[in-house]
């Protein structure tokens, strides 16, 4: 088959349809088949491998942001096999000044999980990635859903990341100041401490992570289940840390409304180049997060 002579129009265009241009040819590309959250049924895992064989270079590798990329697929063919993953319901993207694919990490099902990062990250992807897909942003914006302090999808490290917590009160008329307690065996921080008979967790060093639950003996300590949601992080050539809102969000719908707030405020104050991180520099965390929680 002979190479397709592509203009810089041809190549940005199909970019957007999240078609990245393979550096090592002039009309290969790599094609992005978006997952919502990292899942596929078995159908539809299927499917990529077919589109992989019949229109590309019969592979497929993962990305960063849980989307399959199909390899090596002819400028000539990328039509035909958007209409093939249609038909599956597949569909193209993630790429461009917009809310990106959500990524998620198993808390659903892992035994350190506090909350339904499946579900939640489904409902994100719906109600933004889908739902605001229109809507043209500063720069792109990168959402993790974490379901606990363990972040091994780094939402600390995305423009806006959601994270699993636990939250522990201790009932001191209850601690019996054991010699060896069990809670203090259990912090994997090692901050739980037993200090003149009575165990003392300060919540401000507390990472949340809920391993002490149930190890109390007496029932000293009691949890409430719940969300943290972080802004402002970043990796790459220049990264940064995100930092936690001042807020304990106990529900899905709470925190989808956060999520709204925060990526209109970006849309309406963020400058056009700047990720959110620099608009949260430039506006100040204070004055952001006071906006943002109506203080």
């Amino acid at each position: 088959m002979e190479t397709v002579k592509l203009t810089a129009e041809d190549i940005a265009r199909v970019k957007g349809l999240g078609c990245l241009q393979d550096k090592r040819y002039t009309d290969v590309f790599n094609v992005r088949v978006i997952t919502g959250n990292g899942h596929l049924t078995s159908a539809q895992l299927r499917a990529v491998a077919e589109a992989a064989e019949r229109f590309g270079s019969g592979s497929a590798a993962m990305t960063s942001r849980q989307t399959v990329e199909i390899q090596g697929v002819k400028y000539d063919r990328i039509e035909a096999m958007m209409d093939f993953l249609k038909e599956n319901g597949l569909e193209t993207g993630g790429t461009g000044t917009k809310v990106r694919p959500i990524v998620a990490c198993k808390g659903t099902t892992c035994r350190f999980g506090l909350c339904d990062t499946y579900g939640l990250s489904r409902k994100i992807h719906d109600r933004f990635y889908v739902g605001y897909h229109n809507v043209n942003l500063p720069h792109k914006v990168k959402i993790a859903v974490g379901g606990c302090p363990n972040n091994c999808v780094k939402p600390d490290l995305n423009d806006i990341g959601i994270i699993g917590q636990r939250y522990p009160t201790v009932d001191t008329d209850k601690c019996r100041g054991c010699k060896k307690c069990r809670v203090e065996a259990a912090c994997p921080i090692k901050h739980a401490k037993v200090i003149d008979g009575k165990m003392v967790i300060d919540p401000n060093v507390c990472n949340h992570c809920g391993r002490c639950k149930g190890q109390c003996l007496f029932d000293a300590i009691s949890y409430r289940d719940g969300m943290k949601i972080c802004i402002g992080g970043r990796w790459g050539k220049k990264t940064a840390t995100s930092t936690a809102l001042n807020h304990v969000f106990t529900t899905e719908d709470e925190v989808l409304d956060m999520v709204d707030k925060i990526i209109c405020l970006f849309r309406d104050e963020g400058v056009k180049g700047e990720r959110f991180a620099d608009t949260i520099s430039r506006l100040g965390f204070e004055n952001v997060e006071a906006r943002l929680l109506n203080k």
